[in-house]
């Protein structure tokens, strides 16, 4: 629970640096986001059935960005109740092919860290396509490095109706529709899941309803569906003896 205190006191402390330098060089964004979900499932892999805290703060300067994202539990459902189990890097440089142009490029790199679980660190390359078209397609693949180096691609659509929510003249809210599936090739499937071939693994939809409270402060209640694409993925039991999850959540998001 200490661990959990000083988690809290280091994003405000981190909010409050981020928006003092945000006033004195404009050209510098800075992001706050601290999220609260149900259970903790990531590309189809159950890594927490319990409710989790998830922290993140972001810098971004013409294109680049940075941020440092993590996931605290909140019981003792892997008996590390009120501790870090998981620390994100990620540095991304993202944009568009001209001004004209209706997609969107990203690329970047992600280490893991995780201080109280016995799994190695791992690193990822990724590179994504976004389309400004109708039902926004994008497209995301991942390349591990080191010993875990399969490649995971995942593919989404989403549409967001925009002030469906109207609570007053200046707090509006959105409905954002979403759905991705997720692939990964042998050797990814072999590392994470211990079975060979190519396979679907994820297919996850979601309903998020963001809620703009001015003074670049969000709040985002969200309600998500994951299962398991691939028979034999849901025959491996790698996780969890289910492949059908539904969790909710809320974000609470600032910007500077």
């Amino acid at each position: 629970m200490r661990k959990l205190i000083s988690a809290a006191i280091i994003c405000v402390v981190v909010v409050s640096c981020s928006g003092a330098l945000a006033k004195d060089e404009d050209k510098i964004e800075f992001g706050f986001t601290s999220d609260f979900y149900s259970k903790y499932v990531w590309r189809g892999q159950l890594l927490n059935d319990d409710p989790v805290f998830q922290p993140g703060v972001s810098a971004s300067y013409k294109g680049f960005t940075f941020s440092l994202w993590g996931n605290v539990d909140l019981t003792n459902y892997g008996s590390n109740s009120g501790e870090f189990t998981e620390y994100d890097l990620t540095f991304d440089y993202s944009g568009t092919f001209s001004e004209e142009s209706k997609v969107g490029y990203s690329a970047g790199v992600i280490h893991y860290h995780f201080p109280s679980l016995s799994a190695s660190d791992t690193t990822e390359l990724y590179w994504g396509l976004s389309f400004d078209v109708p039902l926004n397609p994008t497209i995301t693949v991942y390349h591990g490095l080191g010993n875990e180096n399969g490649m995971y691609a995942n593919f989404g659509l989403s549409h967001t109706f925009e002030d469906v929510l109207k609570f007053s003249d200046t707090i509006t809210g959105d409905v954002e529709l979403g759905a991705s599936i997720g692939w990964g090739n042998s050797t990814y499937n072999k590392d994470y899941w211990g079975i060979d071939g190519g396979r679907l693994n994820d297919l996850g939809l979601k309903i998020a309803l963001p809620i703009d409270i001015g003074g670049g402060w969000a709040v985002t209640p969200s309600f998500n569906f994951v299962t398991l694409a691939d028979g034999g993925i849901r025959n491996t039991d790698a996780f969890s003896t289910k492949s059908d999850y539904f969790f909710t959540g809320v974000s609470i998001s600032k910007s500077f």
